[in-house]
């Protein structure tokens, strides 16, 4: 069968696949019931009060990360598109950045433009595609990552763990006879994703892999890129939300949003050690253990329908408690018109 025709009927049988419209459309009257009941659109605008947007679209993720305690993220550095790599290369010094790196857009989405590079040749190849703000920062080599939603409604005590979600990287094991691309057309997840690898210069697809050896290919939890992501969230427990009210007491202005952690062993994360919040994301995050492929679609409407109401509990404190109002019609619009001219100038980079 055509590999065309392949990826159009794994995309029609898995609906996490499936466009936004089509898995978001059929519930947004609910979305409309709580911006009714707020008398905004833009509800969710209070929410995080210390993220522009509240986390919801064009958010600045290096300025995000100004707001997390030093100790529980990378560092990163801020570049303009028209910078000189001189200079690129020397605010990397200065910060005693060695490699592998990540650069990633300031603004993104999905995974969009983030590579990971290995030395100076790469990382001057994927600066200067970059045509909108990006940042540098080093690649965390810990073992696991996992997508952590915190939610609190300001004034309460402490907040709850509503969402855990594993991810496992886009990997592929030898068996000493096939090649690296024969081996993703045999898995109808990863036949997705080859349109996009094989503009990854970094990757050799006629590569035979010896028999039992392990190569991951994109070294970060996306789904848009190729990872599996499995639900976990029977793993919460009290001492994992001590542990992370306790982080999120030290993010000001932070109370509804998913953490995109690096952890070493599981108990050394329930104990608030050996890990790293690689993005933290606000109001616009999707709870997304809900791609996991056990679950249904009316699965995932019931949680994306839960966590609506989440948001709105917050965003309704969060309005009383901060003293705020919510985004108006004219800046809400004018968000969404700066969304369209970003992502016509934007750049993406596989990798």
């Amino acid at each position: 069968m055509n590999f065309n025709i392949k990826r159009f009927f794994v995309r029609l049988t898995n609906w996490e696949y499936w466009p936004f419209a089509a898995v978001y459309g059929p519930i947004l009257p609910v979305y409309f019931w709580y911006a009714l009941r707020s008398r905004s659109f833009f509800f969710f605008s209070t929410s995080n009060p210390a993220i522009k947007n509240a986390g919801f679209d064009m958010e600045s993720k290096f300025e995000i990360d100004r707001i997390v305690p030093a100790n529980y993220r990378p560092e990163s550095v801020y570049f303009e598109p028209s910078t000189s790599f001189d200079l690129i290369q020397q605010k990397i010094t200065d910060a005693e950045f060695v490699y592998p790196l990540i650069i990633k857009p300031d603004i993104g989405g999905k995974g969009r433009g983030v590579t990971k590079v290995y030395n100076a040749a790469e990382l001057r190849s994927s600066a200067a595609a970059f045509s909108v703000p990006f940042i540098i920062q080093p690649f965390v080599d810990l073992e696991n990552e996992i997508g952590l939603f915190f939610v609190k409604v300001p004034g309460s005590d402490k907040g709850k763990i509503t969402g855990i979600v594993k991810k496992e990287f886009l990997k592929v094991t030898g068996d000493g006879i096939h090649s690296t691309l024969q081996l993703l057309q045999q898995n109808s997840r990863y036949l997705l994703q080859i349109p996009v690898l094989t503009k990854t210069a970094a990757i050799r697809f006629d590569r035979i892999i010896p028999a039992g050896e392990t190569e991951i290919l994109v070294p970060y939890g996306n789904h848009a890129r190729g990872s599996l992501f499995l639900d976990h969230s029977h793993l919460v427990t009290p001492q994992l939300e001590a542990t992370f009210n306790e982080v999120a007491s030290g993010i000001k202005g932070f109370y509804y949003g998913r953490m995109d952690i690096r952890y070493n062993t599981w108990a050394e994360l329930e104990a608030g050690k050996n890990f790293s919040i690689i993005e933290l994301n606000g109001a616009g995050s999707e709870p997304t253990h809900i791609y996991d492929p056990q679950h249904s679609l009316f699965f995932a409407w019931k949680e994306i329908i839960r966590h609506w109401r989440l948001l709105w509990q917050v965003s309704t404190a969060g309005k009383r408690w901060h003293r705020l109002n919510y985004m108006s019609l004219r800046e809400g619009l004018q968000m969404f018109k700066e969304k369209k001219d970003y992502v016509r100038k934007c750049v993406a980079r596989p990798g």
